[in-house]
Protein backbone atom coordinates (compact mmCIF):
# COMPACT_ATOMS: atom_id res chain seq x y z
CA UNK A 1 0.00 0.00 0.00
CA UNK A 2 1.13 3.56 -0.95
CA UNK A 3 1.92 5.60 2.14
CA UNK A 4 -0.27 8.51 0.64
CA UNK A 5 -2.97 6.40 0.36
CA UNK A 6 -6.06 6.28 3.39
CA UNK A 7 -5.39 3.06 5.24
CA UNK A 8 -9.22 1.49 5.53
CA UNK A 9 -10.28 -0.88 8.47
CA UNK A 10 -13.23 -2.91 8.36
CA UNK A 11 -13.64 -2.98 12.24
CA UNK A 12 -17.18 -2.68 13.59
CA UNK A 13 -18.33 -0.55 16.33
CA UNK A 14 -20.64 -0.55 18.77
CA UNK A 15 -22.89 1.80 20.90
CA UNK A 16 -25.00 0.66 23.74
CA UNK A 17 -27.70 3.23 24.96
CA UNK A 18 -29.18 2.43 28.58
CA UNK A 19 -32.78 3.46 28.70
CA UNK A 20 -36.07 2.86 30.48
CA UNK A 21 -39.51 1.53 29.75
CA UNK A 22 -40.59 5.10 30.49
CA UNK A 23 -38.64 6.12 27.41
CA UNK A 24 -40.64 3.05 25.08
CA UNK A 25 -44.17 4.08 26.67
CA UNK A 26 -43.32 8.02 26.09
CA UNK A 27 -42.50 7.26 21.87
CA UNK A 28 -44.71 4.49 21.49
CA UNK A 29 -42.04 1.94 20.17
CA UNK A 30 -40.94 -1.46 20.86
CA UNK A 31 -37.64 -1.85 21.83
CA UNK A 32 -37.16 -3.38 18.27
CA UNK A 33 -38.82 -0.08 16.48
CA UNK A 34 -36.74 1.76 18.85
CA UNK A 35 -33.61 0.72 18.04
CA UNK A 36 -34.11 0.80 14.29
CA UNK A 37 -35.73 4.86 15.06
CA UNK A 38 -32.37 5.39 17.41
CA UNK A 39 -30.23 4.06 14.72
CA UNK A 40 -32.06 6.27 11.72
CA UNK A 41 -31.79 9.73 13.88
CA UNK A 42 -28.36 8.76 14.02
CA UNK A 43 -27.57 8.45 10.71
CA UNK A 44 -30.17 11.54 10.17
CA UNK A 45 -28.22 13.71 12.15
CA UNK A 46 -24.78 12.66 10.91
CA UNK A 47 -25.85 13.15 7.55
CA UNK A 48 -27.66 16.65 7.92
CA UNK A 49 -24.48 17.76 9.39
CA UNK A 50 -22.12 16.63 6.40
CA UNK A 51 -20.43 14.26 8.46
CA UNK A 52 -21.49 11.04 6.58
CA UNK A 53 -22.76 10.96 3.08
CA UNK A 54 -25.77 9.38 2.54
CA UNK A 55 -24.78 6.20 1.41
CA UNK A 56 -22.34 5.87 4.73
CA UNK A 57 -25.89 7.09 7.17
CA UNK A 58 -28.03 4.65 4.52
CA UNK A 59 -25.65 1.98 5.71
CA UNK A 60 -25.60 3.19 9.58
CA UNK A 61 -29.26 2.76 9.90
CA UNK A 62 -29.63 -0.68 8.24
CA UNK A 63 -31.21 0.73 4.89
CA UNK A 64 -30.80 1.20 1.02
CA UNK A 65 -29.73 4.85 0.25
CA UNK A 66 -33.19 5.96 -1.50
CA UNK A 67 -34.71 4.18 1.39
CA UNK A 68 -33.22 6.30 4.24
CA UNK A 69 -33.77 9.31 1.96
CA UNK A 70 -37.11 8.89 1.71
CA UNK A 71 -37.30 8.28 5.52
CA UNK A 72 -35.88 11.25 6.34
CA UNK A 73 -39.10 13.82 6.21
CA UNK A 74 -40.76 11.96 8.05
CA UNK A 75 -38.67 12.38 10.96
CA UNK A 76 -38.47 15.87 10.21
CA UNK A 77 -34.95 16.15 7.93
CA UNK A 78 -34.58 17.92 4.97
CA UNK A 79 -33.46 14.83 2.46
CA UNK A 80 -30.98 17.25 0.79
CA UNK A 81 -28.06 18.19 3.61
CA UNK A 82 -26.66 20.91 0.59
CA UNK A 83 -26.29 24.22 1.85
CA UNK A 84 -27.70 27.26 0.19
CA UNK A 85 -24.15 28.56 -1.35
CA UNK A 86 -24.07 24.84 -2.25
CA UNK A 87 -26.90 24.01 -4.08
CA UNK A 88 -26.84 27.52 -6.37
CA UNK A 89 -23.53 26.25 -7.60
CA UNK A 90 -25.07 22.55 -8.22
CA UNK A 91 -28.02 24.27 -10.33
CA UNK A 92 -25.86 26.69 -11.81
CA UNK A 93 -23.51 23.82 -13.00
CA UNK A 94 -26.80 21.91 -13.97
CA UNK A 95 -27.83 24.87 -15.82
CA UNK A 96 -24.60 26.12 -17.75
CA UNK A 97 -22.47 22.73 -17.77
Amino acid sequence: MNASQPRTSNMTHQVIIDYDDDVLINVGLSPEEFAVEARLMLAAQLYERGKLASGQAAKLCGKGRVDFLYSLPRIGFPMSNLRPDDADLEIDFARHG
